[in-house]
């Protein structure tokens, strides 16, 4: 089992925040081979689902209330560290968010932009594509929304 934490910017410590970019870089940059500006100004603004296992951060997402990065409630930089893929940790931390989004909030619409790869993952959580599909630093994404 994940432990999930919601926490915002300020609440996070120096070697958390270390360990969160840590993970984002190691997937969004290295793995999938994309340069991009992870460093987005906006973590700030976010609260932050962080996994962790045996106190290794191993899944993370952040999550904005609406008007913040879109005009609904969002979910994004959702990672999960590819040597613990097989455990369903994805989905946890997606159902995580979900709520957390709910609890502080008080949000059911939510959207996201997510990587073309993963629309079943996404639909298993309920969140159904809208619009045509777009690249975003170079992968395919499509808008989707719960």
């Amino acid at each position: 089992m994940l432990s999930i934490s919601v926490k915002s910017f300020d609440e996070l410590g120096l070697q958390e925040l270390y360990d969160i970019l840590q993970l984002r870089s190691e997937v969004f940059v290295v793995e999938q081979d994309c340069v991009y500006q992870d460093l987005d100004g906006k973590d700030a603004y976010a609260l932050h689902l962080i996994g962790k296992k045996d106190d290794e951060v191993v899944a993370y997402t952040r999550i904005f209330k609406p008007g913040m990065y879109f005009e609904e409630a969002s979910i994004g930089r959702v990672v999960v560290r590819e040597s613990y893929r097989q455990y369903g940790y994805g989905h946890e931390i997606i159902k995580a968010s979900i709520s957390a989004i709910s609890t502080h909030f008080s949000e059911e619409r939510i959207r996201i932009s997510a990587q073309e790869y993963l629309l079943k993952f996404y639909e298993k959580h309920g969140f159904k594509q809208i619009g045509k599909g777009y690249l975003e630093d170079g992968i395919p994404h499509i808008a989707m929304i719960r």
